[in-house]
């Protein structure tokens, strides 16, 4: 295996990559179709997060997309430095039109964290693992 990557159907890819970007993320502008893909890098080792437009996300694999606002299909999770770190990309997440009912808290165990709602309705969490 070569490599890794996420593929998400998405409504509007311009919509969805400013939401990345308002949220500090960074795309690779040489990788995707502009109007229908785009290539979201993730963290510091860019796991690539290609987000496709749902008619050629659809086309790849035959079958129903589910609502993401309805069934969660996926729970993808970032890992952040500080506390203040998960609290900042929470409000930044809901200031570009994400959705939260999931403030920022403790969590079990050595965790703090947040989840919310892209403007898609992917689910994202948002975590701090404390050192022991």
């Amino acid at each position: 295996m070569n490599d890794f990557w996420i593929n998400l159907p998405v409504r509007d890819v311009q919509r969805s990559k400013y939401f990345f970007k308002s949220l500090g993320f960074t795309f690779n502008e040489n990788i995707g179709n502009q109007d229908r893909s785009a290539c979201l890098y993730v963290g510091e080792k860019n796991v690539v997060v290609m987000l496709f437009d749902e008619p050629t996300f659809r086309s790849f694999t035959n079958i129903d997309i589910p609502d993401p606002l309805q069934h969660v299909e996926v729970l993808l999770s970032v890992g952040a430095q500080s506390k203040e770190e998960v609290d900042d990309l929470a409000r930044k997440a809901i200031e570009a039109g994400g959705t939260s009912t999931h403030t920022p808290h403790e969590m079990v165990g050595n965790m703090y964290g947040c989840v919310f709602k892209d403007v898609d309705g992917h689910r994202w969490n948002v975590l701090h693992m404390k050192s022991s």
